[in-house]
């Protein structure tokens, strides 16, 4: 009983350290996952590196923005940090 006491607090920093910190991260990577997994064509997004565009293709693991008229960049499907504005169907 009295080496359950000493491993009391750890213990107790441990589950904290969970709910905290691992578990709102875990959290976080799945909605990135399945925001970037719901990616189509005409939605507008925002890169990570703060490019702006349209996308026009996309596969598996690559994304093609339309940034003005006459430029279209090839992006890594990962690239893409937020979804502006999705095309209404």
């Amino acid at each position: 009983m009295e080496s359950l006491g000493a491993f009391l607090p750890l213990i107790i920093m441990l589950v904290l350290f969970y709910f905290l910190f691992i578990r709102p991260q875990q959290k976080r990577q799945k909605e990135r996952m399945a925001m970037l997994d719901a990616l189509k064509k005409g939605d507008k997004v925002i890169t990570i590196g703060g490019l702006h565009g349209t996308i026009v293709d996309l596969n598996d693991d690559q994304v093609v923005l339309r940034v003005n008229e006459n430029t279209k960049l090839t992006f890594e499907r990962a690239a893409v940090n937020t979804v502006v504005n999705k095309q209404e169907d």
